[in-house]
């Protein structure tokens, strides 16, 4: 039997956290704000980190090491795509570092960043940002509670920290 506080799928999850690059980048942090609330068992997080949550309980800090396969995959240069200026609208700001949503194959949405823009042509990675890198993550498990049918049935969490309908 698990115990109440210890996270388990099912469990809202609310922690702190920073995420720290190989390089020593901090890409992301909590720290200053109210911390992140998740659905655990969900996919709301890259699955390394959840799997490590997993077991922890309130009140512990620890820091885990996610590879890429574990997080937001590994590059891959064919997501990298160069594509004639007219494919944007003719009053698109386009100009290197600008991210947009555009869709796929499937209508899914998938996100985009342009990488280089010339008279004729623009450069896409449609790579997620932190595809390739090593995720080193800090974490403060704040609580740990039961989930609501409510929020089991939409698979994200309702109230502070998370979703509000």
């Amino acid at each position: 039997m698990t115990q109440a506080n210890t996270i388990a799928d099912g469990s809202v999850v609310t922690m702190h956290y920073k995420l720290v690059l190989g390089d020593g980048q901090v890409v992301d942090s909590s720290e200053g704000s109210e911390p992140l609330a998740y659905l655990h068992g969900s996919g709301n997080i890259v699955p390394g980190l959840e799997s490590a949550m997993s077991g922890k309980a309130e009140g512990q800090k620890f820091d885990v090491k996610v590879t890429p396969e574990e997080g937001y995959g590994p590059r891959h240069d064919e997501a990298v795509q160069t594509v004639p200026r007219t494919m944007f609208p003719p009053d698109a700001q386009l100009e290197a570092g600008i991210q947009f949503q555009a869709t796929d194959e499937q209508q899914r949405p998938i996100m985009g960043t342009i990488k280089e823009v010339s008279d004729e042509t623009v450069t896409v990675d449609f790579n997620h940002p932190l595809a390739g890198q090593e995720l080193n993550f800090s974490i403060e498990v704040v609580e740990v509670r039961a989930a609501t049918a409510e929020e089991k049935e939409h698979g994200h969490v309702h109230g502070p920290g998370g979703h509000h309908h």
